[in-house]
């Protein structure tokens, strides 16, 4: 077992784990020191074209991702663990909050 498992809610499961599996990161992932599911978010789209976006609410340019279908995703791990986030509206992910 691993010390440290992510959980990864991503549109492109198949670039896992990417740049992850070299240098520092890929040697710990080698030697079970970390570990890692990437979790397919298109595949809890509710629709047959398995869209996962939509347009704005009250309009605007864009698209964002419909926050049902990222419930779903996320509710589907039996263990999450800490969330991160990843927005722009968000504060900085910076080394005095990764520890």
């Amino acid at each position: 077992m691993s010390a440290w498992h992510v959980n990864i809610l991503t549109l492109f499961p198949e670039m896992f784990p990417g740049t992850l599996g070299h240098s520092v990161p890929g040697k710990a992932l080698a030697d079970n020191k970390w570990s890692f599911t990437a979790t397919n978010i298109r595949d809890f789209a509710k629709n047959n074209y398995r869209s996962v976006d939509d347009t704005p609410f009250g309009g605007g340019a864009g698209m964002v991702m419909r926050p049902d279908v990222i419930e779903d995703a996320f509710t589907s791990i039996s263990n999450p663990g800490k969330a991160i986030y990843l927005s722009p509206r968000g504060k900085p992910f910076d080394q005095m909050k990764a520890q």
